[in-house]
């Protein structure tokens, strides 16, 4: 993975922001990990808000729906319509299978769309992915 970029993860289940982490040291990945308990706290870290320090492009967002507060599909909306923001690249990270779920995200312009069923593997074979995928990608310049 490019050695500047940072990870977002926005998550709220403390079992697999662990999970994340022990994949990120398996895989050898030092990226910095920025983690964000729901949309709202993503947004305060992606655009400086709150007293938190603003994570800086290059980024990828590794994005949970089912969160309290704002949840991944709200937070999808929200960056779309926001032009310092908009071409973020995101992989939504989640338990749902739901058609409904997908479709609405894909809408949104996402990267992928992984079901986590086993959360070690499932971090690790999606970290793998999205390490391959930083290698062989162009990303836009910073808006």
């Amino acid at each position: 993975m490019n050695a500047e970029a940072h990870i977002l993860l926005v998550e709220d289940d403390e079992v697999d922001i662990m999970g994340m982490k022990r994949a990120l040291k398996a895989l050898k990945i030092a990226n910095t990990l920025h983690i964000a308990n729901d949309g709202i706290q993503a947004l305060e870290l992606l655009r400086g808000q709150s007293d938190k320090q603003k994570i800086e492009f290059p980024f990828i967002i590794l994005l949970d729906l089912n969160m309290p507060r704002m949840g991944g599909l709200e937070f999808l909306e929200e960056i779309r319509n926001d032009s310092e923001l908009n071409n973020s690249i995101v992989f939504v990270m989640t338990t749902s299978s739901d058609e409904q779920d997908i479709c609405a995200a894909y809408k949104k312009n996402i990267a992928g769309y992984i079901v986590k069923s086993n959360a070690q593997e499932s971090f690790s074979k999606a970290l793998g992915l999205i390490e391959h995928y930083w290698r062989v990608i162009e990303l836009p310049p910073k808006s």
